[in-house]
């Protein structure tokens, strides 16, 4: 299978290690060349150290796209989004993590573990890395951002 990105990350927090576990393990079976940024085990650890590592190493170009999981989403892609040129987008069904890369080039798909079945997240990862950006009257706004 192949997705319109080549580098991809990942990351998660505690709340999320299972399921970037099962996302990391989905892709690579896919065939797909994904890094994974930690935790490497599951203890307690802070949020928006992992997801600013992340967000940095796309911003440096060593990753395409990245993915992020924590509980809701919602903490990962707030500190994500603090990096320029970051748009993490939280997505919890298809359309919304569609229209995060077809209207707003989203670089970042954020997940809630507590949110999420496991069976939708691994569905919308692979939406998320096959969307292309649509271009054309959304570039401006993209570049507004």
């Amino acid at each position: 299978m192949s997705f319109l990105f080549k580098k991809i990350c990942i990351a998660s927090d505690h709340a999320g290690f299972n399921l970037k576990e099962s996302i990391k393990n989905y892709l690579i079976d896919k065939q797909a060349s994904i890094f994974d940024m930690g935790p490497y085990e599951k203890k307690s650890v802070d949020y928006p150290d992992f997801a600013k590592k992340l967000a940095k190493r796309i911003k440096a170009k060593k990753s395409d796209i990245g993915i992020l999981v924590c509980g809701s989403g919602t903490g990962m892609a707030i500190s994500a989004n603090k990096i320029k040129d970051i748009r993490a987008a939280v997505c919890y069904n298809k359309k919304s993590t569609r229209l995060s890369r077809q209207h707003n080039n989203a670089n970042i798909i954020a997940l809630g573990a507590r949110l999420t079945k496991k069976s939708l997240s691994l569905k919308l990862v692979e939406l998320f890395l096959k969307t292309k950006f649509e271009g054309g009257r959304h570039i401006k706004r993209v570049r507004k951002i």
